[in-house]
């Protein structure tokens, strides 16, 4: 871990120009290159092997070691804002998902005036396929995969399923009476296509994603359209419930925390996954031709099993825990493969890297990422400098200072440059060890609930340990100002309340849409 520490500090952030959604093409690929994105779900950045951890990811080390390295890379803190992100290449300031997660029962999701990477990379002629999560809405079917540019999906609608038997049930927030007599609603949610099954009951999730994509590049592979493939796997690994088989944990009898121990062994058995996955590209001849993405969606959710060390906070957090994402990317297409990028990368800048890739104009486009192919491939400087991480009008905290435009009681995170700003709830700001290492301690959060406002350099204090508000008032009231900047563009926060209708007893028991389009 002292390891991790180290590379932490000597990343350095790379200053370049502010222009989002260009370039220029030349080092792109000759043809345009099949493209796997596999997204891991609360995966923290303890667990991966190359951070020092004690869990064993041997294909994911051999990746990211054979790849680049993504250690300035920053992900959303919750699911539904990082997948919305991806996909459209918004930030969720102007998709009106500033707030939370997307709930089983919200009329709401990513709007559809806002293409996907699928709609576009579908443009350029990609078959398009997902496996796994989706996480952005269901209520009305124009808002589910098919129908946002995949060309097939098997996966889940919702944020969390059992792995085995694939149901969930979801506690309705309003005074109701649904049709089963209580106000916990149960349903399965897996879908091939549009339509519900429950044929796969007893299948294991990670397994099964895994399958399903492996099948999905066989058949490809001897498709007679000479389509490039885009395939998304977002697993539901290693997200709760924590359930794994038990040969996955038989590793870990060392660890005695039995959370920690079923995640290690739902870590290991996504790890599997990968492999899997990308021993199928070999065989079937595509790997020369492919550009292979792991990213995780949000940090690990200590309260699960998942761990951050030496990070602050956690999943839901806006510290570092939260948003610094385990992420690499592999292929034969990279022209300077087995190092570690230091330039700062956010998950928003996939969608014109990847549509760039696959022939297409993302400058042409309204986007807040930016191309970083060049970036990745030759190690240039990256093209990003800012990140606005989000701004939360519905989650306020603490008392107004008056000292900029901007509503320092307003739950929001910036950086530029070096600097890192965040006002609000910052959420629990805790340093916790792996529990696994006993001769590591947890810092528990030192500040004053009251707080709201802190600044950081994270280039010498990636651990936010040393708030500097105070002596650099000027330079917070800058940043200040800037989220005031963002905050002009953004539309309003969509955070409904629950409708009744969502009830999967009314819907022959499956989550399922329910409003017509």
């Amino acid at each position: 871990m002292f390891a991790v520490l180290q590379l932490l500090v000597s990343v350095a952030v790379v200053v370049a120009g502010l222009k989002g959604g260009g370039g220029d093409g030349s080092s792109q690929p000759s043809s345009p290159p099949n493209i796997v994105f596999v997204m891991a779900d609360d995966f923290g950045f303890a667990d991966v092997g190359y951070h020092g951890s004690a869990l064993r990811t041997p294909n994911l080390d051999s990746l990211a070691a054979s790849g680049v390295r993504l250690e300035n890379y920053y992900v959303q803190p919750m699911c539904t804002p990082t997948r919305s992100q991806l996909l459209s290449g918004r930030y969720q300031i102007h998709t009106g998902l500033q707030h939370s997660v997307i709930y089983p029962c919200q009329r709401n999701a990513l709007p559809p005036e806002f293409p996907t990477i699928a709609d576009k990379l579908k443009e350029q002629g990609y078959a398009t396929h997902i496996v796994g999560k989706w996480h952005l809405g269901h209520y009305e079917e124009q808002f589910t995969p098919t129908f946002r540019g995949f060309d097939s999906f098997f996966g889940f609608f919702l944020g969390w399923d059992d792995f085995n038997n694939h149901r969930n049930c979801y506690l309705f927030n309003q005074s109701f009476s649904p049709s089963n007599g209580s106000d916990l609603l149960c349903g399965f949610d897996l879908r091939d296509n549009v339509n519900p099954t429950s044929d796969y009951a007893g299948q294991y999730s990670t397994h099964l994603f895994a399958g399903k994509a492996v099948e999905i590049i066989e058949r490809h592979s001897v498709s007679e359209d000479n389509k490039p493939l885009f395939l998304y796997v977002p697993f539901q690994a290693v997200h709760f419930p924590l359930q794994v088989p038990d040969a996955y944990m038989e590793p870990y009898t060392n660890i005695t925390d039995r959370n920690r121990r079923k995640y290690a062994g739902m870590v290991s058995c996504l790890d599997e996954a990968v492999g899997n996955i990308t021993e199928a590209l070999k065989t079937q001849g595509m790997w020369n031709n492919t550009i292979f993405i792991f990213s995780t969606d949000n940090g690990g959710a200590v309260y699960q099993g998942g761990n951050n060390w030496p990070l602050r906070g956690w999943k839901r957090s806006l510290w570092e825990g939260g948003i610094r994402g385990v992420g690499f990317v592999n292929s034969p297409l990279i022209k300077n493969p087995g190092v570690i990028y230091p330039g700062l990368l956010h998950v928003s800048d996939w969608f014109p890297t990847l549509f760039n890739l696959a022939g297409g104009r993302p400058d042409n486009l309204t986007l807040d990422g930016f191309d970083i192919w060049e970036s990745i491939s030759e190690g240039a400087e990256s093209p990003r400098v800012e990140l606005l991480h989000n701004i939360d009008p519905l989650d306020t905290h603490g008392s107004f200072l008056n000292i900029s435009e901007f509503d320092n009681r307003i739950t929001a995170a910036i950086r530029v440059g070096k600097w890192k700003l965040i006002t609000g709830n910052a959420g629990v700001g805790s340093w916790i060890a792996p529990p696994e290492n006993s001769s590591l301690e947890s810092i528990p959060d030192p500040d004053p609930s009251e707080k709201n406002i802190w600044l950081f350099d994270i280039s010498t204090d990636p651990l936010e340990k040393n708030d500097i508000f105070e002596s650099n008032q000027e330079i917070a009231i800058q940043l200040l100002n800037r989220l005031s900047d963002y905050q002009s563009t953004a539309v309003p926060a969509r955070f409904p309340d629950d409708d009744p209708l969502c009830d999967p007893d009314l819907h022959n028991g499956f989550w399922s849409p329910w409003v017509e389009n």
